[in-house]
């Protein structure tokens, strides 16, 4: 059953409908993800077949060897036999799902600025961004990840990462796009910098009761992260002077209301996603963050969830923030120390070249 906001008024066939074709899409990506996994052993998934480990007659589900009862117990597109095998009408609806996707010349659009924009990570003024985690093991070191061939860790996985999703933008709508597989991996593989569990339990969270097989544990790197030294470690990593750089981490609201602190690390390591989707405020207890940073140092600004127009207005939520100071400088920045300013400086040297290729009659004035 889809979750369903409370403020919508839904008429129960309507909330019947809405559940029925939910569930048929869920099961469309359970098979598909199968081809995938199968594809790939190398992505140690498996975990995630559950299809053949259900018991259609006693309406279970063995996971980790223990039997579940289904919540669900209707599987009208699913064959016994053979459950993975995707019926005509699904087959129907995934391509025109495809054919809608590549043909919205909006949605086209938006990911085109994306690719062309964005990156998994960002160096800015010795401050290095990212938006889920680096991939750690137990003792503090980077996870090895087997991809493409290759088995990578740190910001060579990154850069590989990045690399194989502009690959397979680059041959989307082809009818064999091996780089796909790596871009599914990145949604929810244990080894993926912007998933950051061991697994994604889609599966258990609609058809289980049991909440303890809902759990997605968190990569260790989110424990570590609170420590000055590894979170330094990462900055070496990526070439960032760890006496001056930052980290600035997205992906995972910090939840306030518990007493969680978004800046970690001794002031090297700030977590700005502080639940600005509307879902996530009663566990934040706060609306998000604003970073600011100038050349008097760096401030994190906590924002109030907005309820409503006149609870705004009579008790002004809307303009309440908490600022926090997160790295003062004792001596201000100059442009001159900031990546535009290294940038404006190779314009300089590049016109003054210019300038004295002119004065010695190495290229000739122009004319028109």
């Amino acid at each position: 059953m889809p979750k369903l906001s409370p403020e919508t008024d839904h008429l129960p066939e309507e909330t019947k409908q809405i559940a029925r074709m939910h569930q048929a899409i869920a099961i469309i990506q359970f098979k598909l993800e199968k081809q995938v996994i199968d594809r790939h052993p190398e992505f140690n998934t498996s975990d995630r077949l559950l299809l053949d480990h259900i018991d259609y007659k006693e309406k279970t589900v063995e996971i980790n060897g223990k039997h579940y009862p289904l919540e669900n117990t209707s599987f009208p597109t699913v064959n016994p036999d053979n459950p993975y095998q995707l019926t005509e009408e699904e087959e129907y609806v995934l391509d025109r799902l495809q054919m809608a996707f590549l043909g919205s010349e909006r949605l086209q659009k938006h990911i085109a600025f994306l690719f062309a924009k964005g990156n998994l990570y960002k160096i800015y003024n010795e401050n290095l961004l990212y938006h889920g985690c680096m991939p750690m093991n137990s003792d503090g070191s980077f996870m090895e990840v087997a991809i493409d061939g290759e088995v990578l860790s740190g910001r060579a996985l990154f850069d590989k990462f990045e690399q194989i999703v502009c690959m397979a933008y680059r041959n989307r709508g082809l009818e064999e796009n091996r780089y796909l597989d790596y871009v599914w991996y990145l949604w929810q593989g244990e080894g993926s910098s912007l998933f950051g569990k061991e697994k994604m339990t889609t599966f258990e969270r609609y058809y289980v009761a049991d909440k303890a097989t809902h759990e997605e544990y968190k990569n260790i790197y989110y424990d570590y992260r609170n420590e000055q030294k590894y979170v330094e470690r990462i900055l070496m990593e990526f070439g960032v002077d760890p006496k001056h750089g930052h980290i600035v981490n997205g992906h995972t609201p910090v939840k306030e209301r518990k007493g969680e602190n978004p800046i970690k690390a001794n002031g090297k390591m700030l977590v700005i996603d502080g639940g600005y989707s509307k879902a996530y405020q009663p566990t934040t207890g706060l609306a998000g963050y604003t970073l600011l940073y100038n050349s008097f140092g760096m401030q994190l600004v906590t924002h109030q969830p907005f309820t409503n127009i006149d609870e705004a207005v009579s008790e002004e939520i809307d303009i309440v923030s908490t600022r926090r100071v997160v790295d003062q400088e004792l001596e201000r920045m100059t442009v001159r120390q900031t990546d535009v300013g290294v940038e404006l400086e190779k314009q300089v040297a590049d016109l003054k070249e210019l300038l004295n290729a002119y004065e010695h009659g190495i290229i000739k004035p122009y004319i028109k």
